[in-house]
């Protein structure tokens, strides 16, 4: 087995959500890391409430003893030339690279319904041949200027997006180069219909960043019979950190473990903070990765990242 070089990191959407303010708004930022910390996370993801001035970003993050783990770009390739992407994303894109961040989280929201009230199957889609070949040649040629800046892209498969499912995720892997990093999302991929094992099994050499996110499967049920938006799905509890949910977390990290994956493993979940205290989530999420990462080669941690309820739901 090769080296398991990973650290365990956050986003801030335990504490306070960026698409949904008013989950956690009034939380001011330095209680997210204050706890985060104190659970024992190495770094955080960006959010809306961090510094966008690179020196700024990077004296409030030592004050923590945290990392600047990566942070998610808006990307809007499927309606726009590279060039201006590349002039667009200047200062984000600064921000990482000055702060030792080696992977951009990149999210299409061109015609995206994540943050729309429409129900999930109004999603954007390309059709044919011609539409993903011209996407993927967009994105390919974007991530190899992010890369020439030390700096890798992680393309994030998301519901109400155009890459949403594992067929989605197979045109854009197979039509792309390495320079093109995939964001592995467990929860994603099981809300999206995918069985996250088979996924990750297929492109496991292009995972450069993971995010580790549960599901309901009752909930996603509702979501998906009742034509609710994603976000709508979100408040209801469709997502939650790993080891309440139904998604076999052992499995996934026992094979990063036999690849050698070296990189983040971020729990990101987004919930209600009234519903899902805060506190108590992450570091369930914590100590359910901490758990599998540090369980000897063979074993799986003791099935710390399966909750058998949810996952007999889910049967």
């Amino acid at each position: 087995m090769t080296a398991f070089n990973v650290r365990i990191g956050i986003n801030p959407l335990s504490w306070m959500n960026d698409d949904l303010p008013s989950l956690g708004g009034e939380t001011p930022l330095d209680v997210a890391l204050t706890e985060g910390r104190q659970i024992g996370y190495q770094g955080f993801e960006l959010g809306n409430k961090f510094p966008r001035e690179p020196q700024a970003l990077k004296t409030l993050l030592a004050q923590y003893d945290l990392a600047l783990v990566s942070g998610w770009y808006s990307g809007r390739l499927a309606r726009r030339s590279v060039e201006d992407e590349i002039a667009e994303v200047g200062p984000h894109l600064d921000l990482l690279a000055q702060n030792g961040a080696t992977v951009m989280v990149y999210g299409e929201v061109a015609d995206s319904i994540q943050g729309a009230p429409k129900p999930l199957y109004q999603r954007p889609r390309f059709f044919g041949d011609a539409q993903w070949a011209a996407y993927a040649a967009r994105v390919d040629e974007f991530a190899r200027y992010t890369l020439s800046r030390g700096v890798r892209l992680a393309y994030h498969h998301h519901m109400g997006a155009y890459v949403e499912t594992p067929a989605d995720v197979d045109q854009l892997m197979s039509r792309t180069s390495d320079a093109v990093g995939l964001l592995f999302d467990a929860g994603h991929i099981t809300f999206a219909g995918g069985d996250p094992i088979s996924v990750l099994d297929k492109h496991i050499g292009r995972v450069c960043h993971v995010h580790c996110k549960d599901v309901r499967p009752a909930v996603m049920r509702l979501a998906r019979n009742r034509n609710w938006s994603f976000l709508d799905a979100v408040i209801a509890g469709a997502f939650t950190v790993p080891g309440d949910g139904a998604v076999d977390f052992p499995s996934i990290i026992a094979r990063l473990k036999q690849h050698g994956y070296s990189g983040w493993l971020v729990v990101e979940a987004e919930q209600d903070p009234v519903v899902a205290p805060s506190f108590e989530y992450a570091q369930k999420g914590f100590r359910t990765l901490r758990a599998l990462v540090d369980a000897p080669p063979g074993t799986r941690g003791n099935d710390a990242g399966r909750n058998p309820q949810n996952t007999q739901e889910a049967a």
